[in-house]
């Protein structure tokens, strides 16, 4: 199962592993058998009010959000810098990050990277949007550059649990590993297998993966992480969400005992304390926000609507406004209707899930982000990882079911210390679900009844009527896979080229490659046409 579509499982779903007793670097034993997040263990979401049922589902939500308690460190931490030119880096990544205009450090970069650049083991939280990837990203260039890697063993490796979020990571470090002369792969599912293996094949210092694709590549033999130094677990509370914990526990017993584990995360909880015990040793420990709060610079919007007619209406003159807009709903099908109902209402939109291949969802995203498309209508699959500048409204058309799942797809917007805003559409049965969420995010939103026609929700959203008028955006299709050409297409002498280490069988009859010249068959005269030859045509066509 790729990681898209584990991620699409979750939409429905908080699921958490068991956990089993901590063995090898950990010191003691791992965490016991945390409950599930939302306390439903995968059920659909109940719109009844009242009764015992909403009770049992608010004992889990008691704790929430439960972090666990953070390991006290040992040897003292460096003291954080105000400026990059303060650390001990290499002056091309000092040169590239000016020419990428980065000029001083976010909070949680100045104060992890003195630290891992020597060595130490980090667990760093920092709201979406606060600068994580380069507070790891620097330090593991930094360290690993300089060094030359071997034939499908790298030396540097971050996980990350969607594809999306490698991509991002990718994207965001691929300047800085150019500098120091590093050669990065990103494995994820839902692409080629076989590029990927011959990526790693020809060899890459720094690996970008989703834990179930690399789980494949090495079992098929084309990876191996006994050499890796630096690990990188990105975002892993939601990896212990969505079902990875033993595939992030048995890749990370395959790297190197004694290396560096970096772990950063916009919530910690203790989903992860597990980790934590078993792989990182005397961590320097840094948070930027608490947990419960990491999405705290934006404005927070709890919209009360009637029904669910009406909140199709509220949610198309959303949809409408001058701007871009990502909207959340619960499943594929839902994304599909809405787009399709919001073309139909002259609104560009395109949904994005984990349904589609990852080209396709890819050129979705760069429709959104070149203003082609203007609501992305989207599943949990786009909470964490997409990363499109200047958005500065979050709609969440279907309420999320656990307070992380809020706080990450709020996480699309103010992002690096830009405002932005989270509209949440609650319908009368949602409101109980509604307020504890709220409760558990550490989160006083501004509550408000409307209808599709009031002036205020113009005035929180931006909403308007949509034109009526339909619009057809293309559909990205699946890139057909490449044909191989067999036959030339000249005529005259040599006319009927065939493939190469052929011994020039001509073809008989009309067509590309038959040719009209003294040999345009290249056959042989009188003789009667292969067998193999219709068969090798139909092939090639």
């Amino acid at each position: 199962m790729t990681s898209s579509e584990r991620s699409e499982r979750s939409e429905r779903q908080d699921r958490t592993p068991r956990s089993r007793p901590a063995r090898g670097r950990g010191r003691g034993q791992g965490a016991g058998s945390p409950a599930p997040a939302n306390g439903r263990g995968g059920a659909p979401r109940s719109r009844t009010q009242g009764g015992s049922k909403p009770a049992a589902r608010r004992k889990p939500a008691v704790a929430a959000p439960a972090e666990f308690a953070l390991p006290e460190t040992v040897t003292p931490a460096l003291p954080s810098v105000d400026a990059f030119g303060d650390l001990d880096m290499p002056a091309a990544l000092l040169k590239t990050l000016a020419a990428q205009g980065v000029t001083e450090p976010f909070p949680i970069q100045g104060a992890t990277l003195p630290n891992s650049l020597a060595g130490r083991d980090i667990l760093g939280r920092g709201r979406t949007g606060s600068g994580k990837t380069l507070a790891f990203g620097l330090a593991m260039l930094a360290r690993t550059a300089g060094r030359r890697s071997e034939p499908r063993a790298p030396l540097a490796m971050v996980l990350v649990p969607t594809r999306e979020l490698a991509q991002q990571v990718t994207d965001a470090l691929t300047p800085y590993a150019t500098a120091v002369n590093l050669r990065m792969a990103t494995v994820v599912g839902g692409m080629s297998i076989t590029k990927q293996s011959t990526t790693l094949r020809r060899g890459a210092e720094v690996l970008v993966a989703t834990p179930g694709r690399l789980k494949d590549l090495i079992e098929r033999g084309d990876c191996r992480l006994d050499q890796v130094a630096i690990t990188v677990l990105d975002e892993a509370d939601q990896m212990a969400d969505m079902g990875f914990m033993p595939q992030v526990v048995a890749l990370l017993k395959q790297v190197e005992a004694d290396g560096q584990r970096m772990l950063f995360s916009a919530t910690l909880d203790k989903n992860i304390d597990r980790l934590v015990k078993m792989f990182l040793t005397d961590p320097v420990v840094h948070s930027v926000d608490p947990s419960a709060g990491a999405v705290t610079t934006m404005e927070h919007h709890v919209l009360h609507v009637l029904d669910e007619t009406d909140k199709k209406a509220v949610a198309t003159k959303i949809a409408a406004r001058d701007g871009r807009v990502i909207m959340f709903v619960d499943t594929k099908r839902a994304a599909d209707r809405f787009a399709k109902r919001l073309l139909a209402s002259g609104v560009r939109a395109a949904a994005l899930h984990g349904g589609r291949s990852q080209p396709q969802r890819n050129r979705t995203l760069d429709q959104f982000k070149n203003g082609q498309v203007t609501a992305l209508v989207a599943t949990n699959v786009a909470a964490r990882g997409i990363h499109v500048d200047d958005l500065d409204l979050v709609v969440n058309v279907d309420p999320p079911t656990d307070h992380k799942d809020y706080l990450h797809r709020g996480g699309r917007t103010a992002r690096a210390g830009e405002s932005g805003s989270v509209v949440t559409l609650v319908l009368p049965d949602e409101k109980r679900e509604m307020t504890r969420l709220m409760q558990d995010a550490g989160i006083a939103p501004r509550t408000t009844r409307v209808t599709s026609s009031d002036e205020e929700l113009s005035r929180i959203t931006g909403a308007r009527e949509p034109s009526g008028v339909a619009i057809v955006i293309e559909v990205p299709q699946p890139t057909p896979p490449k044909q191989r050409t067999r036959s030339g297409s000249g005529s005259g002498a040599g006319g009927g080229a065939v493939r190469s280490g052929s011994r020039g069988r001509g073809r008989r009859g009309s067509g590309a490659g038959a040719g009209t010249g003294a040999q345009g068959g290249a056959a042989r005269s009188g003789a009667p046409a292969r067998s193999g030859a219709p068969a090798r045509r139909r092939r090639a066509a």
